[in-house]
Protein backbone atom coordinates (compact mmCIF):
# COMPACT_ATOMS: atom_id res chain seq x y z
CA UNK A 1 0.00 0.00 0.00
CA UNK A 2 2.89 2.27 0.91
CA UNK A 3 4.75 1.82 -2.67
CA UNK A 4 0.92 2.40 -4.41
CA UNK A 5 0.32 5.82 -2.28
CA UNK A 6 4.10 6.60 -2.87
CA UNK A 7 3.75 5.87 -6.43
CA UNK A 8 0.30 7.98 -6.51
CA UNK A 9 1.70 11.15 -4.85
CA UNK A 10 4.76 11.21 -7.45
CA UNK A 11 2.74 11.02 -10.52
CA UNK A 12 -0.50 13.08 -9.32
CA UNK A 13 0.39 15.41 -6.48
CA UNK A 14 3.89 16.08 -6.37
CA UNK A 15 4.87 19.76 -6.46
CA UNK A 16 6.99 20.94 -9.85
CA UNK A 17 10.54 20.37 -8.93
CA UNK A 18 11.79 22.27 -12.19
CA UNK A 19 12.58 25.35 -9.77
CA UNK A 20 14.94 23.27 -7.69
CA UNK A 21 16.74 21.71 -11.10
CA UNK A 22 16.86 25.39 -11.98
CA UNK A 23 18.84 26.26 -8.52
CA UNK A 24 21.07 22.97 -9.54
CA UNK A 25 22.32 24.70 -12.48
CA UNK A 26 22.32 28.26 -11.03
CA UNK A 27 24.73 27.05 -8.19
CA UNK A 28 26.90 24.72 -10.02
CA UNK A 29 27.12 27.88 -12.22
CA UNK A 30 28.39 29.79 -9.42
CA UNK A 31 30.48 27.03 -8.41
CA UNK A 32 32.27 27.52 -11.63
CA UNK A 33 31.17 24.38 -13.13
CA UNK A 34 31.03 23.64 -17.01
CA UNK A 35 27.93 22.35 -17.65
CA UNK A 36 28.04 20.41 -20.95
CA UNK A 37 26.39 17.11 -22.63
CA UNK A 38 27.71 13.69 -22.96
CA UNK A 39 28.65 14.12 -26.57
CA UNK A 40 30.55 17.30 -25.35
CA UNK A 41 32.69 15.82 -22.52
CA UNK A 42 33.32 12.50 -24.13
CA UNK A 43 34.82 14.45 -27.07
CA UNK A 44 37.40 15.99 -24.61
CA UNK A 45 37.92 12.87 -23.37
CA UNK A 46 38.53 10.53 -26.67
CA UNK A 47 40.47 13.26 -27.94
CA UNK A 48 42.77 13.70 -24.85
CA UNK A 49 42.20 17.27 -24.81
CA UNK A 50 42.14 19.16 -21.17
CA UNK A 51 39.04 18.48 -19.71
CA UNK A 52 37.49 21.43 -16.86
CA UNK A 53 38.50 21.44 -13.28
CA UNK A 54 34.91 21.33 -12.60
CA UNK A 55 32.11 19.80 -15.07
CA UNK A 56 28.64 18.73 -14.94
CA UNK A 57 27.48 16.67 -16.93
CA UNK A 58 23.46 16.80 -17.34
CA UNK A 59 22.00 13.92 -19.46
CA UNK A 60 18.22 13.49 -19.63
CA UNK A 61 16.27 10.34 -20.20
CA UNK A 62 13.01 10.87 -22.06
CA UNK A 63 10.66 8.37 -20.62
CA UNK A 64 7.66 10.45 -20.47
CA UNK A 65 6.71 13.76 -21.01
CA UNK A 66 7.54 16.18 -23.76
CA UNK A 67 5.73 18.81 -21.91
CA UNK A 68 8.16 19.00 -18.85
CA UNK A 69 11.32 18.40 -21.42
CA UNK A 70 10.55 21.81 -23.16
CA UNK A 71 10.89 23.19 -19.80
CA UNK A 72 13.93 21.86 -18.49
CA UNK A 73 15.67 22.88 -22.29
CA UNK A 74 14.20 26.64 -21.50
CA UNK A 75 16.13 26.45 -18.12
CA UNK A 76 19.13 25.78 -20.11
CA UNK A 77 18.70 27.90 -23.03
CA UNK A 78 18.13 30.91 -19.99
CA UNK A 79 21.18 29.91 -18.42
CA UNK A 80 23.28 29.17 -21.47
CA UNK A 81 23.96 24.97 -20.39
CA UNK A 82 24.58 22.20 -22.54
CA UNK A 83 23.22 18.80 -22.36
CA UNK A 84 21.98 15.68 -23.19
CA UNK A 85 18.88 14.66 -24.32
CA UNK A 86 17.89 11.22 -25.06
CA UNK A 87 14.63 9.91 -26.89
CA UNK A 88 12.69 6.60 -27.03
CA UNK A 89 10.39 5.67 -29.91
CA UNK A 90 7.75 6.40 -28.07
CA UNK A 91 9.09 10.12 -27.04
CA UNK A 92 10.95 11.01 -30.47
CA UNK A 93 9.43 15.10 -31.20
CA UNK A 94 12.26 15.27 -34.26
CA UNK A 95 11.53 19.53 -33.98
CA UNK A 96 12.45 19.81 -30.33
CA UNK A 97 15.32 17.72 -31.53
CA UNK A 98 16.64 19.68 -33.89
CA UNK A 99 16.05 22.85 -31.49
CA UNK A 100 17.69 21.11 -28.64
CA UNK A 101 21.03 20.57 -31.41
CA UNK A 102 20.47 23.87 -33.45
CA UNK A 103 21.19 25.45 -29.98
CA UNK A 104 24.78 23.24 -28.98
CA UNK A 105 23.48 20.80 -26.96
CA UNK A 106 22.59 16.58 -27.70
CA UNK A 107 19.85 15.25 -28.89
CA UNK A 108 20.23 11.36 -29.47
CA UNK A 109 18.30 7.59 -28.76
CA UNK A 110 17.27 6.11 -26.08
CA UNK A 111 17.46 2.79 -27.02
CA UNK A 112 15.52 -0.27 -25.57
CA UNK A 113 15.19 -2.89 -28.77
CA UNK A 114 16.12 -5.86 -26.70
CA UNK A 115 13.57 -4.94 -23.63
CA UNK A 116 10.90 -4.24 -26.84
CA UNK A 117 11.84 -7.81 -28.63
CA UNK A 118 11.19 -9.88 -25.30
CA UNK A 119 8.11 -8.19 -24.75
CA UNK A 120 6.77 -8.30 -28.10
CA UNK A 121 7.95 -12.38 -29.04
CA UNK A 122 6.85 -12.95 -25.15
CA UNK A 123 10.55 -14.44 -24.18
CA UNK A 124 11.18 -15.10 -20.52
CA UNK A 125 14.86 -16.97 -20.44
CA UNK A 126 17.20 -14.68 -20.96
CA UNK A 127 19.33 -16.88 -22.70
CA UNK A 128 16.92 -17.86 -25.39
CA UNK A 129 16.74 -13.59 -25.58
CA UNK A 130 20.42 -13.41 -26.08
CA UNK A 131 20.26 -16.20 -28.86
CA UNK A 132 18.07 -13.48 -30.88
CA UNK A 133 20.65 -10.80 -30.74
CA UNK A 134 21.45 -10.73 -33.96
CA UNK A 135 18.27 -9.96 -34.87
CA UNK A 136 18.05 -7.24 -32.19
CA UNK A 137 21.27 -5.47 -33.15
CA UNK A 138 19.48 -5.58 -36.39
CA UNK A 139 16.06 -3.55 -35.00
CA UNK A 140 18.24 -1.18 -33.49
CA UNK A 141 20.53 -0.50 -36.20
CA UNK A 142 17.46 0.36 -38.66
CA UNK A 143 16.06 2.33 -35.72
CA UNK A 144 18.93 4.49 -34.98
CA UNK A 145 19.79 4.97 -38.99
CA UNK A 146 16.29 5.98 -39.67
CA UNK A 147 16.24 8.72 -36.94
CA UNK A 148 19.64 9.85 -37.76
CA UNK A 149 18.58 10.21 -41.17
CA UNK A 150 14.91 12.22 -40.18
CA UNK A 151 16.87 14.15 -37.49
CA UNK A 152 19.25 15.25 -40.15
CA UNK A 153 21.97 14.93 -38.05
CA UNK A 154 25.10 12.66 -36.59
CA UNK A 155 24.42 11.20 -33.74
CA UNK A 156 27.68 9.68 -31.93
CA UNK A 157 26.17 8.97 -28.34
CA UNK A 158 23.05 6.90 -26.73
CA UNK A 159 21.69 5.70 -23.48
CA UNK A 160 20.27 2.47 -23.31
CA UNK A 161 16.54 2.27 -21.30
CA UNK A 162 15.69 0.62 -18.42
CA UNK A 163 12.47 -1.70 -18.51
CA UNK A 164 10.60 -3.68 -16.35
CA UNK A 165 11.95 -6.57 -18.52
CA UNK A 166 15.76 -6.14 -18.01
CA UNK A 167 15.24 -5.77 -14.32
CA UNK A 168 13.38 -9.21 -14.32
CA UNK A 169 15.90 -10.88 -16.50
CA UNK A 170 18.99 -9.43 -15.60
CA UNK A 171 19.37 -8.23 -19.29
CA UNK A 172 20.24 -5.14 -19.84
CA UNK A 173 19.97 -2.99 -23.12
CA UNK A 174 23.45 -2.12 -23.54
CA UNK A 175 24.46 -5.63 -24.76
CA UNK A 176 23.06 -4.62 -27.96
CA UNK A 177 26.14 -2.40 -27.86
CA UNK A 178 28.96 -5.06 -27.06
CA UNK A 179 29.51 -5.24 -30.99
CA UNK A 180 32.39 -3.30 -31.94
CA UNK A 181 31.31 -3.33 -35.66
CA UNK A 182 27.79 -2.20 -35.51
CA UNK A 183 29.02 0.98 -32.98
CA UNK A 184 31.70 1.34 -36.48
CA UNK A 185 28.59 0.90 -39.15
CA UNK A 186 26.51 3.37 -36.94
CA UNK A 187 29.30 5.97 -36.16
CA UNK A 188 28.84 5.64 -32.31
CA UNK A 189 31.35 6.97 -30.27
CA UNK A 190 29.93 6.21 -26.92
CA UNK A 191 27.48 4.57 -24.72
CA UNK A 192 26.31 6.49 -21.52
CA UNK A 193 27.38 3.80 -19.45
CA UNK A 194 30.50 3.50 -21.18
CA UNK A 195 33.62 2.57 -18.87
CA UNK A 196 35.43 4.82 -21.42
CA UNK A 197 33.44 7.60 -20.03
CA UNK A 198 32.07 6.54 -16.62
CA UNK A 199 36.40 6.36 -15.49
CA UNK A 200 36.39 10.11 -16.08
CA UNK A 201 32.96 11.12 -13.82
CA UNK A 202 33.59 11.37 -9.84
CA UNK A 203 30.06 10.66 -8.92
CA UNK A 204 27.01 9.50 -10.98
CA UNK A 205 23.94 10.92 -9.66
CA UNK A 206 20.63 9.48 -10.95
CA UNK A 207 17.08 10.83 -10.24
CA UNK A 208 14.89 8.62 -8.26
CA UNK A 209 11.29 9.15 -7.21
CA UNK A 210 9.74 11.64 -4.20
CA UNK A 211 10.79 11.67 -1.03
CA UNK A 212 14.42 10.35 -2.23
CA UNK A 213 14.67 12.45 -5.24
CA UNK A 214 18.50 11.62 -5.94
CA UNK A 215 20.78 8.85 -5.39
CA UNK A 216 23.42 8.58 -3.96
CA UNK A 217 23.43 11.84 -2.78
CA UNK A 218 21.94 15.14 -3.89
CA UNK A 219 23.65 17.50 -7.09
CA UNK A 220 23.65 20.08 -4.31
CA UNK A 221 25.80 18.32 -2.10
CA UNK A 222 27.86 17.02 -5.14
CA UNK A 223 28.83 20.24 -6.07
CA UNK A 224 30.67 21.22 -2.56
CA UNK A 225 32.82 17.80 -2.38
CA UNK A 226 33.03 16.65 -6.22
CA UNK A 227 34.54 18.22 -9.41
CA UNK A 228 33.43 15.78 -12.42
CA UNK A 229 29.48 14.99 -11.69
CA UNK A 230 26.73 13.43 -14.23
CA UNK A 231 23.19 13.97 -13.08
CA UNK A 232 20.77 11.68 -15.08
CA UNK A 233 16.90 13.35 -14.98
CA UNK A 234 14.01 12.20 -16.15
CA UNK A 235 10.82 14.69 -17.08
CA UNK A 236 8.82 12.47 -14.99
CA UNK A 237 10.98 12.80 -11.96
CA UNK A 238 10.85 16.79 -11.95
CA UNK A 239 7.41 17.60 -12.90
CA UNK A 240 3.94 15.37 -12.46
CA UNK A 241 1.96 15.59 -16.35
CA UNK A 242 -1.64 13.52 -15.23
CA UNK A 243 -2.36 12.55 -18.93
CA UNK A 244 1.51 11.63 -19.80
CA UNK A 245 1.44 9.60 -16.70
CA UNK A 246 -1.64 7.74 -16.69
CA UNK A 247 -0.90 6.67 -20.34
CA UNK A 248 2.35 5.19 -19.24
CA UNK A 249 1.14 3.64 -16.15
CA UNK A 250 -1.56 1.56 -18.13
CA UNK A 251 0.20 1.06 -20.93
CA UNK A 252 2.91 -0.55 -18.64
CA UNK A 253 0.17 -2.50 -16.88
CA UNK A 254 -0.63 -3.87 -20.00
CA UNK A 255 2.57 -5.03 -21.32
CA UNK A 256 3.29 -6.71 -18.08
CA UNK A 257 0.14 -8.34 -18.39
CA UNK A 258 0.67 -10.02 -22.01
CA UNK A 259 4.32 -11.00 -21.41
Amino acid sequence: MTTVLGRLYCDYLMPSQLASYEEVVRRAHEAGYVQTSVRGYFDLVREGRPTPDKVLVHRHDIDTDLRTTRKMFEIEKKHGIRSSFYFRLSTLDLKLMREIEEYGSEASYHYEELATYAKKHRIKCPTALRNRMPEIRSHFIANFLRIEQALGRKMRTVASHGDFVNRRLKVNNTEILEDPQLRMDCGIACEAYDRALLDHIDIYIADRPAPQYYYPTSPFEAIRGHHRICLVTHPRQVETNWKENTKDNLFRFYEGLVW
